[in-house]
């Protein structure tokens, strides 16, 4: 499990990067556990859970176990979203 939740912070830093985002998110990847800190402040966590049904807490920590290849190009266009 702990090697499945590895690759999908790879893959969603990597993905993100892949929708154009200039920022860095290696803090995804720096992170250990079944959760991660996005680094997302509230409104822009709020945009995720209205606009793109994306739930995650007001602090911008977001289960990685939730994470996988069918939804994490989803995930990545999202976060760039609110990013840009």
């Amino acid at each position: 499990m702990a090697g499945r939740i590895n690759q999908m912070r790879t893959l969603l830093r990597d993905s993100i990067i892949a929708c154009g985002s200039k920022k860095n998110w290696d803090h995804i990847t720096n992170q250990i556990g079944m959760f991660s800190y996005t680094g997302l402040n509230k409104d822009q966590c709020e945009i995720l859970t209205k606009k793109h049904h994306i739930y995650l807490t007001s602090n911008g920590r977001i289960s990685m176990a939730g994470v996988t290849t069918k939804n994490v190009g989803k995930l990545a266009e999202a976060i760039h979203d609110v990013t840009k």
